[in-house]
C-alpha cells in the first residue's frame, strides 16, 4: 500500500509570508510563539519586525524565541517551554532553517503534553500538539514538509530523531523572497542537500510510487535551478523553483527515507564541524558509486530527470547520474570547501570512529545494499583521497 503524509496547506508565492496573520487567525490563534533564527532578527533582514507588523494587522500577540544556535537541544526546548508557559501562546510558528523548524515541532508537542519523552513520540498514534506553521528561509532541509525532527539530548549528548506524521506542520509558507539573500556557498550546500534527499528517497528500499513522484520532480527542479541560482542569486524563478524542490524532496524522504549519504555525513559533520549540506555533498558521489549497480535503473531515471537524453542504455545513464554529481561538486567548489574543514592526517586517524558512528544507527538499513564496515571505510578513504588533491603545499 502506498500512502503519503504532507502538510495540510502549502503556500508558494513571492510575498506569501504576508498571509501569516490570516492563516493563524483561521486556526483561531490569538498569540503566536515564533521560533526564529537569531540572525534573522538582526539588520539588514529584520524579519522579526516584519512579522510583528503582519500580526498586528490581525490583532495577534507574538512572543519570539531565538535563544538557540546550531542544532536544537533539550535545553533549548526546556527554555522555550518555560517561556510559552508564561506567555500562553496558542500557535507555534517556525521561521528559519531546519533547526528552527525542528525546535518548533518539539515545542508544539511538549507545550501540551506534560511528561512525554522524545522516545515516546514515535509510537504515539494520537499525538496532540499546538497548531504549527513553518516558514523556511533556506532551500534544502525540507523540514516544513517532514514528519521527523532532530533534537539532541543535552544530558546524554545523544541525537534523537523521532518521527510521527503528526509532526508535519499544518501549513508551509514558501516565500522565495526570504531566500533571495542567501550567500552563494550556503545556497549550494542546502541545494545539494535537497538533491541528496530526493535521490536517496528515490533509491531507498522504502520508496513508494507516491514518494517517487515527488523525488523525481525535486531532482528535475534542482537540476534546472541550482546552476542558475549559483550563477545569479537574484534569479527569482530559480529561487522559487529551488524552494519548491526542497519541499518536494522533504515530502519524498519523509515518506520514504534517506540512507547511506546522510548516515555517513552526520558523523563527518559532527567530528569536523562541517555544515550539514556540505558534508552530504562531499560523500554523495562515493555513496552513489557504491550503490550504482544495485540501483542501476533508478540512477538511470535520475540521470534523465537531470536532463540526460533517453537514447543511452541504462548502464550509461546510471553512470551519467554519478558524473553529474561529480561535476556539481567541481563547479560549486565543494572539494575546495571540504578541504577547509578536513585535514588529511586528522581525517585518516578518525576513519575507524566515523565508520562505527555511521553504522550505529538505522540510516543504512534502507540502502539497496547494506554496507559493511569495509564498504563504509572505502567510501571515507575515497573522500580522503579526493580532498587530499586540494591540499595547499
Amino acid at each position: 500500500m502506498s500512502s503519503l503524509h504532507v502538510p495540510k496547506e502549502i503556500n508558494l508565492e513571492f510575498g506569501s509570508v504576508q498571509k501569516l496573520g490570516q492563516i493563524a487567525s483561521d486556526f483561531g490563534a490569538t498569540h503566536l510563539f515564533i521560533v526564529i533564527d537569531a540572525f534573522l532578527t538582526q539588520s539588514p533582514l529584520n524579519y522579526q519586525d516584519q512579522l510583528e507588523q503582519i500580526c498586528r494587522k490581525h490583532s495577534l500577540e507574538i512572543t519570539c524565541f531565538s535563544d538557540f544556535r546550531g542544532e536544537p537541544t533539550t535545553e533549548h526546548l526546556d527554555e522555550a517551554i518555560s517561556k510559552i508557559n508564561v506567555c500562553g501562546a496558542d500557535c507555534i510558528v517556525a521561521m528559519g532553517g531546519g533547526s528552527s523548524i525542528d525546535l518548533a515541532k518539539a515545542i508544539s508537542v511538549f507545550a501540551i503534553n506534560r511528561g512525554i519523552t522524545l522516545d515516546e513520540i514515535e509510537q504515539k498514534r494520537d499525538l496532540k500538539r499546538l497548531p504549527l506553521i513553518a516558514i523556511p528561509t533556506t532551500a534544502g532541509t525540507g523540514s516544513e514538509a517532514t514528519k521527523v525532527m532532530v533534537i539532541t539530548d543535552s544530558k546524554s549528548n545523544i541525537k534523537k530523531n523521532p518521527g510521527n506524521p503528526k509532526l508535519i506542520p499544518d501549513v508551509a509558507i514558501l516565500d522565495p523572497n526570504l531566500t533571495m539573500s542567501l550567500p552563494k556557498h550556503f545556497t549550494v550546500y542546502t541545494g545539494l542537500d535537497a538533491l541528496a534527499h530526493a535521490m536517496e528517497a528515490y533509491v531507498s528500499t522504502r520508496a513508494t510510487e507516491l514518494s517517487n513522484h515527488y523525488a523525481l520532480e525535486a531532482i528535475k527542479m534542482v537540476g534546472e535551478a541550482l546552476p542558475r541560482v549559483y550563477d545569479n542569486g537574484k534569479d527569482e524563478e530559480a529561487r522559487k523553483k529551488m524552494l519548491l524542490a526542497s519541499c518536494y524532496a522533504g515530502i519524498a524522504f519523509s515518506n520514504s527515507s534517506t540512507n547511506l549519504a546522510h548516515a555517513t555525513a552526520r558523523p563527518l559533520g559532527a567530528h569536523f564541524h562541517i555544515p550539514h549540506g556540505l558534508s552530504v555533498a562531499l560523500l554523495l558521489p562515493f555513496v552513489i558509486e557504491f550503490g550504482l549497480e544495485a540501483a542501476r535503473e533508478r540512477y538511470a531515471n535520475i540521470a534523465m530527470a537531470l536532463g540526460v537524453e533517453r537514447s543511452k542504455n541504462k548502464e550509461e545513464l546510471a553512470k551519467d547520474a554519478l558524473m553529474i554529481v561529480h561535476r556539481y561538486n567541481e563547479r560549486f567548489n565543494i572539494w575546495n570547501d571540504g578541504f577547509k574543514y578536513i585535514k588529511p592526517s586528522e581525517f585518516e586517524e578518525s576513519i575507524p570512529t566515523l565508520v562505527q558512528d555511521s553504522l550505529s544507527g538505522n540510516g543504512v538499513l534502507t540502502n539497496q545494499i547494506i554496507p559493511t564496515d569495509a564498504d563504509v571505510e572505502k567510501i571515507y578513504k575515497q573522500l580522503l583521497k579526493k580532498v587530499s588533491q586540494y591540499s595547499v603545499n
